[in-house]
């Protein structure tokens, strides 16, 4: 490759080697022609060729003064991110603009009493709840708990003698009030409580439970997790690197593009906390992406760097060719990923708005620095980044580098020679791998989120088996307007024999609004829940009405979702099929990368329904199946594994148009292009497998599913829809595969950007496929 130089910074031949920055950004210093198509340059020199020139120069004019002021951006970065899971959230699955939300706002304002949040479980063991002593020692706990500051709308089964709020059995009974604040003052306010109530007292035992403790105990557990999730990913990523690099000067770099990618990230959300909710959930994401995406990036330009250096450039002329080449990958394959996070900013559930803001600051500060820092860290390391290369102490004799990739190549002129065996069997095994997902249901996330051992989850499940009438679970009716007694009597009679209600409690009524407690028959989200909801919106009142409930927020947030999923899709389509074109110069290029990566996401999503909402092997990966799956997740896991699958689309693509510049032969192209990055691609699927594996160690059900899901994904991305399916198809469509119409094809040539250098020649005009198969073993790069 060192005789293709088209920006004035590669490497050159004869004694100026090396000296390439000082020439003209618009020639080539090797042949003395402008830049060429492939460049995506202009007659007048002024084209992506001189853009990137420039651009080289900047990034490697100072590379100790670009690293140290990168030393002290993460130094700024640990500062401002630090105490940063304190001020996330737990929830955020609710559409805010929801009549939900509104009823459950203005009931919390109205009526404290309808949204308990903290339920103490009073256990009298072998008596009864109703024995005098009990009954006594409950009363006393329910007058100072409504004594405690923060604390609001407390009571008891003692007080009203609601069945509800009794068990069964007449050994258990319930103890309900409200917490008032936002997510941190309740929190807060738990941690205060909870020590002088959890545990014996008198002849009672009391467990803590309701959704506040649910979120509080979710977000300690997620932040303990995510530090031993680090903890695992850290070291094993290491050294996976290690052997992929041999070098351990080399294998440290991804490391370090990635710490400072997930430490800048910290310190933005720290940021946006200030000015809206953000998700616990998203700091998970956060190390995922900051890691695997970090290392992606940096494998693909340290390798291409290597390569460079391999055929005699200097450091910096190595560079230069680099960041041409990898770089404007690395480029392109960042803005995927970030458009397929973009999307979830049309949702106005905070949890997937949370997804969007870490995932866009990581990925660009992740491009960021490995167009920017990794340059200047490879500048000043030169040849020494391929120091202590530590597979000398497993292997005899000198390395062995012409063989870089033959194997890969083997596999794909197999896979072309069979292309319609695999493009029909790998079609149809990933269809039937997600035909479960035929099945889903969606739900809403709960204490089941938890390990089994949780206190919240013990006594959400104590209630759940033991009490009738799922307490905490109902339906609220919000009535405002005015109304008599008898208005909101025969209102209650009319809801009541709804086939789906249970019993009605209330009216309670306070001025001009009063509320009513509506049991369903079944679960509290059960699909006859859900009916429930629709039932009671519709139910005619002589005044406004509105319902919340656990039912309500998940009828309601299914519906927000089904609403923008379509422009979500839609955006996510344009945009990456206009990135793809731009990478490529063809129309079906785009067509074939977007339907081919939603093809590679149907193992994903059968898998989470099979494992996560059917439970079979909860017992090996330890959670409690809920029988649904959160209602936002499978949106949350196809963007990120969508963007994730583009970004190795990218990097395959990328080469082999390449090669196809430079000679104009398709079928040898996907060879080659497979050949030079099937390694790399599964190189790095695994390590980001590892670091989501990692993250799926989690004890919260919905980060172990999203982290092992995603680990599916990338790994039936890279494995099967890379390495079988896209050369397969692309053997198929033959040298139609570059077509574009005259008037696309003149916009790509002004705007267009590739990976490769300009090439020697112009390719060769489209004639019909050659009918022998190319040479598997033969490397284009080292016979031009």
């Amino acid at each position: 490759m060192s005789e293709v130089n088209s920006a004035g910074d590669g490497p050159g031949t004869g004694p100026d080697q090396g000296k390439g920055e000082e020439a003209d950004p618009g020639t080539d210093p090797g042949t003395g022609a402008g830049p060429a198509r492939g460049e995506g340059g202009n007659a007048d020199g002024r084209g992506t060729g001189a853009r990137l020139g420039g651009w080289t120069r900047f990034v490697t004019a100072r590379p100790r003064l670009s690293l140290l002021v990168a030393l002290l951006l993460t130094a700024l970065a640990v500062v401002a991110g630090s105490g940063v899971a304190d001020r996330l959230g737990s929830g955020g699955w609710e559409d805010p603009t929801a009549e939900s939300t509104y009823a459950t706002k203005a009931l919390e304002r109205e009526f404290p009493a309808s949204q308990p949040n903290l339920l103490l479980l009073l256990d009298a063991g072998g008596s009864s709840v109703d024995d005098p002593s009990v009954a006594a020692e409950a009363k006393r706990v329910t007058a100072r708990l409504a004594a405690e500051p923060g604390v609001t709308g407390v009571g008891s089964y003692w007080q009203s003698g609601s069945p509800a709020l009794k068990a069964r059995d007449g050994h258990e009974a319930l103890i309900a009030a409200r917490i008032t604040g936002d997510e941190t003052a309740a929190a807060d306010t738990l941690d205060r409580l909870a020590p002088s109530y959890r545990g014996r007292s008198g002849p009672v035992e009391v467990e803590i439970g309701g959704p506040v403790a649910v979120r509080h105990e979710m977000q300690t557990t997620i932040r303990e997790d995510l530090t031993r999730a680090e903890l695992i990913a850290l070291p094993v990523t290491l050294l996976l690197l290690v052997m992929v690099f041999g070098s351990a000067i080399a294998a440290l770099l991804p490391l370090g593009v990635g710490i400072f990618a997930i430490l800048g990230t910290n310190a933005v959300l720290r940021g946006l906390t200030e000015v809206t909710d953000v998700s616990v959930f998203a700091m998970n994401l956060t190390t995922a992406l900051g890691l695997g995406l970090a290392i992606d990036y940096a494998l693909f330009i340290v390798r291409r760097f290597r390569e460079e250096l391999a055929t005699g450039a200097a450091p910096r002329a190595a560079v230069g060719t680099t960041l041409r080449t990898a770089g404007r990958t690395v480029l392109f394959s960042s803005l995927t990923v970030a458009v397929s996070l973009a999307a979830m900013l049309l949702f106005p559930q905070y949890f997937l708005r949370s997804f969007a803001y870490a995932g866009i600051a990581v990925v660009l500060l992740a491009a960021g620095a490995a167009l920017i820092l990794l340059p200047a860290a490879l500048v000043l390391l030169g040849h020494r980044v391929n120091s202590l290369d530590l597979r000398r102490l497993f292997r005899r004799g000198a390395p062995r580098a012409a063989d870089d990739g033959a194997a890969w190549g083997r596999t794909a002129s197999l896979v072309m020679r069979r292309a319609p065996l695999f493009v029909v069997a790998t079609t149809a095994g990933l269809i039937v791998l997600g035909l479960p997902f035929l099945g889903v249901k969606f739900g809403t996330a709960d204490d089941r989120q938890l390990p089994s051992t949780a206190e919240s989850h013990v006594v959400q499940q104590h209630i759940r088996d033991g009490f009738p009438g799922s307490p905490g679970g109902g339906l609220e009716v919000l009535a405002e307007g005015p109304a008599t007694a008898t208005q909101y009597a025969e209102y209650g009679r009319r809801i009541a024999a709804l086939p789906e209600v249970q019993r009605v409690e209330g009216p309670l009524v306070k001025g001009d609004a009063a509320y009513f407690t509506v049991l369903p028959r079944g679960e509290a989200v059960d699909e006859g829940a859900q009916r429930l909801v629709g039932e009671l919106r519709s139910t005619n009142a002589p005044f406004a009405t509105s319902v919340t409930g656990t039912a309500a927020v998940l009828v309601d947030s299914k519906d927000a979702i089904g609403d923008r999923l379509p422009w979500a899709a839609a955006f996510i389509a344009i945009v990456t099929l206009l990135l793809v074109f731009l990478l490529t110069g063809s129309i079906l290029i785009p067509v074939q990368a977007v339907l081919l990566n939603a093809l590679s996401l149907t193992a994903m999503f059968g898998a989470v329904v099979w494992v996560f909402q059917d439970g079979h092997l909860s017992g090996l990966l330890d959670f409690t199946s809920s029988g649904s799956i959160e209602t936002t997740l499978p949106v949350l896991m196809f963007c990120v594994a969508f963007g994730l699958s583009m970004d190795y689309g990218v990097f395959l693509l990328s080469r082999i148009k390449e090669e196809y510049d430079h000679t104009g032969d398709h079928q040898e192209a996907v060879r080659f292009g497979l050949q030079r990055t099937g390694g790399l691609i599964t190189a790095a699927a695994v390590i980001l497998a590892v670091v989501m594996v990692a993250i799926g160690t989690s004890r919260v059900a919905n980060t172990k599913m999203l982290g092992l899901g995603i680990a599916l994904a990338v790994l039936m991305d890279a494995m099967v829809v890379r390495s079988l399916l896209v050369p397969a198809v692309m053997r198929l469509t033959g040298r139609a595969t570059w077509w574009a119409p005259g008037p696309l094809r003149r916009f790509h040539d002004r705007f267009g950007l590739s990976e490769g250098e300009a090439p020697a020649a112009a390719a060769p005009a489209p004639s019909p496929e050659p009918a022998g198969e190319p040479e598997p073993d033969r490397d284009p790069v080292e016979a031009r």
